[in-house]
């Protein structure tokens, strides 16, 4: 008898490590993007390089062509893309800045140019009052409905944000059909915008066009993880390589399946690496220090972590890493009330559930539970389903002994590790 119990408790063990072993099988396969880890050159950046010199010196012989700057600022656009150096983005704007000068600002496709430009830089009032004008003009107003959507939804005005949906309504129109996925992305129904996404992907596909195609198939990579589906995921991130081989993005995407759903970090490390040779920006070092954490290599951790705060004193990126900062210095209780200072910045900046939760986040870390949650309370609860988000929700309340919210919300985080991260586990399973 006792013999047979060992037997049945080592099957069990076994079944126990196949159910997990299905669970997060392997997904990656390093044979089918290896080529995209080492390669050499960049065409695309090869070409905005060669077209600005050749529009700069048009534009220097010609100083009246004014519009010769738009041309210009767009191809430092693509360097930015490619290489995520942060002066290329400045210097975009310093283009556009003079071309809406010398046009007095009347111009509305250099107007919603610039109101692009603010968007990436995190400046979205001054992106709001850009957009509000170009409306104003009339040309084009479709074209700035669409930015209006864009710029309201950033800033938590999702009342003016449906208005401009609805107004371009236009079930055949790619820009619609991705504005209406974000739309359900963020009120959390994340199969239909996964729905409409692919209809925006087929209108791509069907008209051949290669950006609309590459841009399609980052975000539904992105759309699938988020639903879940991570093979889905791989396989649309591996089509938008096939179309360009250098698009960082999507390498990242495969670098957070393997961290996250197969818990491979040297594989992940490995590809972030490769990434960090082209196209250097400060969230690859915080992906460092994550999966370093995750490891227990605790040192390792803080030494991207420090490299991460070192890029940022070396580069002006304004607001554009006030979420990061703010949650790295709230983990800390010796630095949260600076993360507070900060998460006020921030809801000033774009007055959005996410960043009340950055703020309400900040006091709880600064040992005031109850401003916390009247925060969550006011602000964020039933306002977002993003995964982060729902996890401070619930960390909140149960500072405030609040525990008959938690249930639900511990069950919907369980289906979401992957998204959050292999760390959250053990986080979630001690609500």
């Amino acid at each position: 008898m006792k013999t047979n119990n060992t037997l049945l408790l080592l099957f069990l063990g076994m079944l126990a490590i196949v159910s997990c072993n299905n669970s997060n099988k392997q997904i990656t396969n390093p044979k089918e993007y290896n080529e995209y880890l080492s390669i050499k050159g960049n065409e695309s950046l090869d070409f905005a390089n060669e077209e600005i010199n050749f529009w700069q010196n048009k534009y220097e012989n010609d100083t009246l062509q004014t519009s010769y700057l738009g041309i210009i600022a767009s191809k430092y656009a693509t360097l930015f893309q490619y290489t995520g150096d942060i002066k290329d983005l400045y210097k975009v704007e310093e283009l556009l800045v003079k071309s809406n000068e010398a046009s007095k600002f009347s111009k509305v496709g250099t107007l919603r140019s610039l109101a692009r430009n603010y968007i990436a830089q995190h400046r979205f009032k001054e992106a709001l009052v850009l957009a509000d004008k170009a409306f104003a003009i009339g040309e084009g107003r479709k074209e700035s409905q669409k930015l209006l959507f864009d710029v309201q939804m950033e800033l938590g005005n999702y009342d003016e944000a449906t208005k401009n949906l609805e107004a371009i309504k236009d079930m055949k129109d790619y820009d619609y059909l991705i504005r209406l996925a974000k739309w359900n992305d963020h009120i959390g129904d994340i199969d239909t915008a996964i729905t409409f996404m692919e209809k925006a992907r087929t209108i791509a596909e069907n008209e051949d066009n290669k950006t609309l195609k590459i841009w399609s198939y980052s975000n539904l990579g992105d759309f699938y993880g988020h639903a879940g589906r991570v093979q889905d995921s791989y396989n649309s991130y591996l089509k938008t390589l096939a179309l360009d081989p250098n698009y960082a993005y999507a390498l990242k995407g495969i670098a957070w399946i393997a961290f996250s759903h197969e818990r491979n970090t040297k594989e992940a490390k490995r590809i972030i690496e490769s990434i960090e040779n082209t196209h250097n920006t400060p969230d690859f070092l915080l992906l460092k220090s994550k999966i370093a954490d995750y490891e227990g290599n605790f040192m390792e951790a803080e030494k991207n972590k420090e490299a991460y705060f070192e890029m940022l004193s070396k580069n002006n990126y304004g607001a554009m890493y006030n979420k990061y900062n703010t949650l790295l210095y709230a983990d800390d209780k010796t630095t949260a009330t600076k993360a507070l200072e900060i998460a006020q910045i921030e809801v000033n900046h774009r007055p959005t559930p996410d960043s009340y939760d950055l703020l309400a986040w900040s006091y709880l870390n600064t040992g005031d539970a109850k401003k916390a949650l009247t925060i969550v309370q006011k602000k964020v609860a039933g306002k977002t389903f993003e995964p982060h988000v729902q996890y401070h929700v619930a960390m909140i309340y149960k500072a405030n002994n609040q525990l008959g919210k938690i249930a639900a919300i511990k069950e919907e985080l369980q289906g979401s590790i992957y998204e959050l991260g292999p760390e959250f586990e053990a986080k979630i399973n001690k609500l």
